[in-house]
């Protein structure tokens, strides 16, 4: 079968025209297909053409990836910008449309954010998923009801000793947070996705250490899945999803009405994986709310 990348992230282009992709199907979902790379131990994506750009992604010119004969294991091997995944599908890349995420600077107009993330936190109270890191009052079991308690505890307390500078406390409450929730990409991953995109804007206030950064990146493999450590690895560079982008750069110079697009298609990311997302977007621009202009640096 034949199918045409419609858009791709720009390094995995450059990748593929290099004619040095080598590996394997790591894992197939009806709009996802993970592919581990022999060169450097990553995840890539093929993707439908209802998902959006992301890190290591190709969308495709395809609507599901059912029906494909595919297999977990068939060998993935890339030459010219065409891309074989166990010679029952042929990927053509050279007309695909380079994507590379670029993070907008902070916001310059802090009296308007003020306002936008007093927008979003209502927004989401009233339009957000629950069972992750929005609470469901009525949870169907006590393990999600348990399981909303301990992220909720967590991201609080991540985010106090964030605030007050204790980077070994933060770094094992962030730990605490990795793998934990519902989901392929769980609520705890999904939130420090968007805790890491604001804190990775050019100008922000508040930003993380490199020790701090390392840590994460160092134990959290062990903690959660290979396609969520993959999601947050990425992030903690400031690597993350077009809808991601979209939503900061409606923050930075958006009207009223694009923010609102831009949050309702984070929001409907997964099962609650846009509302997670969202929530630790909104607890990275109040850590650099009260950072207050001044440069914060988190020691190590």
């Amino acid at each position: 079968m034949h199918i045409h990348a419609l858009s791709g992230d720009a390094e995995f282009l450059r990748i593929l025209a290099s004619s040095s992709f080598s590996g394997k199907v790591h894992s197939i979902f009806e709009r996802t297909i993970n592919l581990k790379c022999d060169q450097n131990d990553e995840l890539y994506t093929v993707a439908c053409d209802q998902l959006d750009n992301g890190p290591n992604t190709l969308v495709l010119d395809v609507k599901r990836f059912h029906e494909m004969g595919l297999e977990v294991g068939d060998r993935v091997l890339s030459q010219g910008q065409t891309l074989w995944i166990g010679n029952k599908i042929e990927i053509a890349a050279t007309q695909a449309k380079e994507w590379e995420c670029t993070l907008p600077p902070y916001p310059s107009n802090i009296e308007t954010l003020k306002v936008d993330i007093a927008f979003m936190k209502e927004y989401i109270a009233t339009h957000g998923k629950c069972g992750g890191m929005k609470r469901n009052f009525r949870p169907s079991t006590p393990f999600e009801e348990e399981m909303s308690t301990m992220l909720l505890q967590r991201s609080g307390l991540l985010r106090e000793a964030l605030a007050a500078g204790k980077s070994e406390d933060a770094v094992q409450y962030a730990l605490g947070l990795v793998g934990l929730g519902p989901g392929l990409t769980p609520s705890g991953d999904d939130f420090l996705v968007g805790l890491f995109s604001i804190v990775n804007m050019p100008g922000a206030p508040y930003y993380l250490s490199c020790h701090f950064l390392e840590e994460i990146v160092t134990k959290a493999k062990v903690l959660t899945n290979e396609i969520s450590y993959m999601m947050v690895k990425k992030a903690v560079c400031g690597q993350v999803r077009e809808s991601v982008v979209n939503l900061l750069l409606a923050l930075s110079k958006g009207t009223v009405e694009e923010l609102l697009s831009a949050l309702e298609k984070v929001l409907a990311i997964g099962s609650s994986s846009g509302t997670d997302m969202a929530l630790g977007l909104v607890c990275g621009l109040e850590l650099n709310i009260e950072a207050g202009g001044r440069a914060c640096l988190l020691k190590s």
